[in-house]
């Protein structure tokens, strides 16, 4: 039986909107690649949601036998964690949705831990960027503390490990087709398999898609997080511990004058869980909305988060941005380009040793609580 949603207009109108099949495979595939944030990144991981980098269409899938590439995957993505993402799209009236297209992916997924040299990635990426700078959108998706051949290393030794992601994704999916994909993430670490129904509902001219995680059973969650009880749990003291161990008391002490003005103005901290390094995010929520202006990490680097910034009232503003731009180069020795007001730019930590650069910097995190609260 199919479903229905009801949206109501800002004039009361109620539409009503049914579920419907999508007319062609492509249409889904072509949305997946259009608005990757259809992947359902925080259902995935709703403490830490995963942002989505498309590598490319029709990824050619090598082996032994035949190294141009026997298959051709649907899509392939990376996540911030550098984690090869597989996809696969069926329409549910398809019936290879049922057996076949879980050969099919486990061929993927086998062969490509082998035969997918970095080096045919990164140029699959680069062409699928056409005439936008490759390095510039990778720039602007990797977190702001590694960079971009760190990240490629990343994909290279997630590859080697397995680590890597398969998705099925359909209007929906079969019983059967799911008992399998719980089977198999419940079994398989590093590797994870899900799956993703994204419906679509229309009426009166509007459309609607609705994405939900099928696979996520409490048994998988459990023995995944189990496999990395290795990984450091930063809080506030760890944080600390280590970058006065990494940086010096100096740089410890900056961010600790941070932290002491943020504790009043950004008061909801949290700290990134990382094996190697933690990042410290303060933020306010204001009006059911979080802002996260600022992060700071134990490598010494504090970074303007522009990105979390540009999509929220007021801050969506671009010539707020810019202003907020200008406040933050009035610090001595910090010289940001205007072209990173969509990013996370970040500067030296230690930029802000004397007290004038402390001030300015205060003073400018003032500014922006204060923008946010007159602006709601």
């Amino acid at each position: 039986m199919k479903g229905k949603i009801y949206l109501i207009r800002n004039n009361d109108e109620l539409i009503e909107m049914e579920e419907k099949e999508y007319e062609q495979e492509i249409l889904l595939q072509k949305l997946l690649a259009n608005y990757p944030n259809l992947l359902a990144g925080d259902q995935i991981n709703d403490s830490n949601p995963r942002r989505w980098l498309l590598i490319s269409r029709e990824m050619d899938v090598p082996t032994e036998e035949d190294t141009l590439g026997r298959w051709s995957a649907d899509h392939l993505f990376l996540d911030q964690d550098a984690i090869p993402t597989i996809v696969e799209v069926k329409r549910s009236s398809d019936t290879r949705i049922r057996r076949e297209v879980i050969g099919q992916m486990l061929d993927y997924a086998a062969n490509a831990v082998v035969y997918w040299p970095l080096e045919k990635i990164i140029s699959k990426f680069e062409a699928n960027c056409k005439e936008s700078d490759p390095d510039e959108i990778l720039t602007e998706f990797i977190d702001s503390d590694s960079t971009i051949e760190e990240f490629w290393s990343k994909v290279k030794t997630n590859l080697q490990a397995g680590k890597i992601r398969m998705l099925f994704v359909a209007d929906e999916l079969p019983k059967d087709l799911k008992r399998v994909i719980e089977f198999l993430n419940e079994q398989m670490d590093p590797a994870e398999v899900l799956g993703i129904e994204i419906k679509q509902f229309v009426g009166q001219g509007v459309k609607t898609l609705v994405p939900r995680i099928i696979g996520q059973t409490m048994e998988a969650q459990q023995k995944k997080s189990a496999s990395m009880s290795s990984v450091v749990k930063w809080d506030e003291e760890s944080f600390f511990k280590e970058l006065q161990k990494t940086r010096g008391k100096e740089e410890a002490q900056i961010a600790n004058k941070i932290k002491e003005w943020s504790e009043e103005n950004l008061p909801r901290f949290v700290f990134k869980k990382n094996p190697t390094y933690a990042v410290f995010w303060p933020c306010i929520d204001y009006n059911s909305i979080s802002y996260w202006p600022i992060s700071i990490n134990t490598k010494g680097q504090m970074t303007i988060t522009f990105q979390y910034l540009k999509d929220k009232i007021p801050f969506n503003n671009e010539a707020l941005r810019l202003e907020l731009l200008n406040r933050i180069n009035k610090i001595e020795g910090v010289n940001i380009t205007a072209d990173r007001i969509s990013g996370r730019p970040n500067f030296p930590l230690i930029q802000l040793k004397d007290e004038k650069s402390m001030e300015i910097f205060i003073n400018t995190l003032e500014w922006v609580v204060n923008k946010i609260k007159q602006s709601n």
